[in-house]
């Protein structure tokens, strides 16, 4: 199915739903009956039915909410539909009241709560529909050609994407005259295959399609391939070189049968930066009072550690300028924590003093996690575009799962998608996101006692249990 036909799809599900809803929460409201009491009928709510069928289509469009343009994550979905609900009752609620009519909140209530749970259901339904013809086979089998972060990144983003109805069977890697594949049917190991070997093993494994990632494109093997494929029936396709990951927006052109790729540069403008200072001061000052008395009972509990209650880091903060990042004074290296600053390390809560930094200027509440100097001047041209914003307090490397422990490379893949699409929504949905990332912590770390070394480091193994394989560690940075 093509993406845009399934968005489609989805869209027409939640306009029926948005009808179904509204019709329940009003037997909800005034029991199974067409006409409530002082002469309120169903009928009386029409004007605002057919605002939220409006409104619902314009927020759809506008924040991408089918669940699937930015890869299947049910946090980030969950997140998004709970703020796109709730902006659409304070909206109906505020036309309601410009327009002096009255309206029932509890059958409103009614009408959020339905509306939320029945878009969920929605796009789990469509997700499992998905996921059944994986389970059958009924999927296009890709095999991509490199073996680059290019290639990689292609991997992981058609494995996030259940909608493209793709799985990588193998890899291609060019070589003068032949190609190493690695296949499944090898239990992944290299093998090299001739040119004219090629077509034969695609065959066999009944390929359909053969992604080219290569930075030369270009190469008379590579055109041999691809040609060859074409003749078979196998699509081609091809990432256009330069393209560097998440450095620029691509745009397809057609000019008079000549494709064109243009990049677009991600730069910030000032209305960004306007409505990103406005949500760090205004929020983060609310947070930053509500979480006082949590601040001050980590503080107490660790009242008892050399060095003070509280510490400073160095940290390359936007455009690599130098400050100085707060946090509870909580050694993130040692091994033998006892279970309380485990705890308190899990939760995050040791970071808590950096919503000051916030304050000051120097962080953002979302943005890429600020890094020590140290491992700073390490980074590549590419991962450096990361210091083109602010950092923040978490992000949407945090949200799926990457710390300290993993590397700056697969940080700075996450952040840069970030940096890419910013907006207020995606900055309230990853707090928000953020949010259930630690109530998830805290559940496992349900019925811990006190550990001792091994114990701990077990723990912290599975709380990162289902990032990324291929994150490696390095030197420690910042949560």
């Amino acid at each position: 199915m093509k993406k845009q036909s399934l968005q489609h799809w989805i869209l027409a599900a939640d306009l029926i739903w948005t009808l179904i809803a509204m019709v329940l929460a009003y037997f909800l409201r005034y029991g199974i009956t067409w006409y409530g009491p002082a002469g309120e009928s169903f009928l009386a709510f029409t004007p605002l039915l057919l605002g939220a069928l409006g409104l619902w289509t314009v927020i759809f469009s506008w924040t991408k909410l089918d669940g699937f343009r930015r890869g299947w994550h049910l946090p980030a979905i969950l997140s998004q539909l709970f703020l796109a609900v709730c902006f659409l009752i304070m909206v109906l609620l505020a036309g309601a009241y410009l327009a002096r009519d009255f309206v029932s909140r509890l059958t409103l209530a009614y009408f959020g709560f339905l509306l939320f749970v029945g878009f969920v259901m929605i796009r789990y339904f469509v997700h499992a529909i998905l996921g059944s013809k994986y389970v059958i086979g009924a999927v296009r089998r890709v095999v991509i050609v490199g073996n680059g972060p290019v290639a990689r990144e292609m991997a992981s983003k058609i494995e996030r994407h259940p909608e493209m109805l793709c799985q990588v069977v193998g890899f291609l890697c060019s070589a003068d005259t032949s190609f190493d594949s690695r296949m499944p049917g090898v239990a992944g190991a290299a093998t090299t295959v001739r040119t004219l070997g090629v077509i034969d093993l695609l065959r066999d494994e009944r390929v359909d399609e053969v992604i080219i990632t290569l930075s030369r494109p270009g190469l008379p093997e590579v055109m041999n391939l691809a040609t060859r494929c074409r003749r078979e029936g196998i699509g081609v396709s091809v990432v256009p070189h330069p393209y560097e990951l998440y450095l620029s927006k691509p745009e397809l052109l057609d000019i008079g049968g000549l494709p064109v790729v243009r990049l677009h540069e991600a730069n910030g403008n000032f209305a960004n930066a306007a409505w990103k200072l406005g949500l760090d001061v205004t929020l983060g000052f609310v947070l930053l009072l509500l979480s006082l008395p949590i601040i001050a009972i980590g503080a107490l509990a660790m009242i008892r550690k050399q060095g003070g209650l509280f510490c400073r880091e160095l940290r390359c903060g936007q455009f690599g300028k130098l400050f100085w990042m707060c946090r509870l004074n909580s050694d993130r290296d040692c091994k033998a924590l006892p279970s309380y600053e485990l705890v308190l390390q899990q939760l995050s809560i040791t970071e808590l003093p950096q919503l000051w930094n916030v304050l000051r200027g120097e962080m953002s509440l979302v943005g890429p996690r600020p890094e020590s100097p140290e491992r700073v001047k390490h980074y590549s041209d590419w991962q450096r575009q990361r210091l083109n914003v602010k950092p923040g307090m978490t992000g949407l490397a945090q949200v799926y799962g990457l710390r300290q422990q993993h590397s700056s490379e697969e940080k700075a893949r996450f952040d840069l998608q970030y940096m890419l699409h910013p907006s207020p929504f995606l900055d309230i949905s990853l707090l928000l996101q953020t949010v259930w990332t630690l109530v998830g912590r805290l559940l496992r770390l349900r019925g811990l006692s006190t550990p001792n070394t091994e114990e701990a480091e077990s723990t912290t193994d599975n709380l990162l249990e289902g990032t990324l394989p291929s994150a490696h560690s390095t030197q420690s940075s910042a949560d």
